[in-house]
This record gives C-alpha cells, structure tokens and sequence, in this order.
C-alpha cells in the first residue's frame, strides 16, 4: 500500500474514532500533499511524501521550540503530539551501527580522501536514509569521518 493510500486510510479510521487532534493533522498532511501535486503537476510517490513529512516534522520542531521561548508550552506541547502523529508515516529509523556501515561504504565507494570530498559522500548517501535518520547529525558524522587525521 503507498504511503498516501495509508494517510488516507488514517484519516477515514480517526473521523470515525472521532480522534479530532489525530484528524486535523492527517488533513494538514494530505493538504499539504494535494498542494504539492497541483502546484508541480505530478503524482507524489512514497519518497516524495517521506520528503514532505520530514519539512512538516522540521518546521513543527522549530514552531515547538520558538512557543517554548516564547512561555507557551500549552502550543509547544500541540506541535509536538502532531510531530509524534507525522513520524508515523517515517520509515524505521536507522541504528548508529547501520549508519555507520552505509557511511564507510559510501565513503570507499566515492574514494573521498578529505573534507572537500563531503558533498560526494552524502549524495551517495541521501538516497539510502532519506527519512531513516537526521540529516545533521549525518553530515557531522561524515565530516568527522573525513576530517584529517592531527
């Protein structure tokens, strides 16, 4: 079953659970995917939806974060349960140990040998974790990774 398929579902079993937190994320989401489709005149598939859910997750956080600065942890905590909604459409999250593995392998297969050779490695590497794991934290891995040797 694709992955909007499954969102579309969730969204038929909440109204009828009348879960209407859970409901109104589902909406924002399939909202969200619709406007992507008519603006670029495409048909999403799961990687794509996977990408869409992963900015809506991002700029939750950075909305959950600017409420708890802002002394509102009540909209704080409302980010946060919808962020715990949208990981559900992430695939497993990949171990530091698997990490770890697709990082020496992209690393020997793009040949890198230093810091200038970063942008080979994770574009070797994108594809494999989109989804599966942040982003940040794997750029800091691979530029620990190729950071010369003192």
């Amino acid at each position: 079953m694709s992955l909007k398929l499954r969102i579309t579902d969730d969204v038929k079993v909440a109204m009828k659970a009348r879960e209407q937190a859970k409901l109104n994320v589902l909406r924002m989401l399939t909202a969200a995917i619709k406007q992507r489709e008519v603006d670029e005149r495409i048909e999403l598939d799961d990687a794509a939806v996977v990408a869409l859910v992963e900015k809506q997750i991002k700029l939750r956080k950075e909305a959950a974060a600017q409420f708890d600065a802002g002394g509102r942890p009540e909209s704080a905590e409302n980010e946060r349960f919808e962020i715990e909604v949208l990981n559900l459409y992430l695939p497993k999250a990949l171990s530091a140990q698997e990490v770890t593995d697709l990082l020496e392998a992209a690393v020997s297969q793009s040949g890198a040998s230093g810091p200038q050779d970063m942008g080979k490695v994770i574009a070797l590497l994108k594809p494999q974790v989109a989804g599966r794991t942040d982003m940040g934290a794997l750029s800091a891995l691979v530029k620990k990774r190729l950071a010369p040797s003192a």
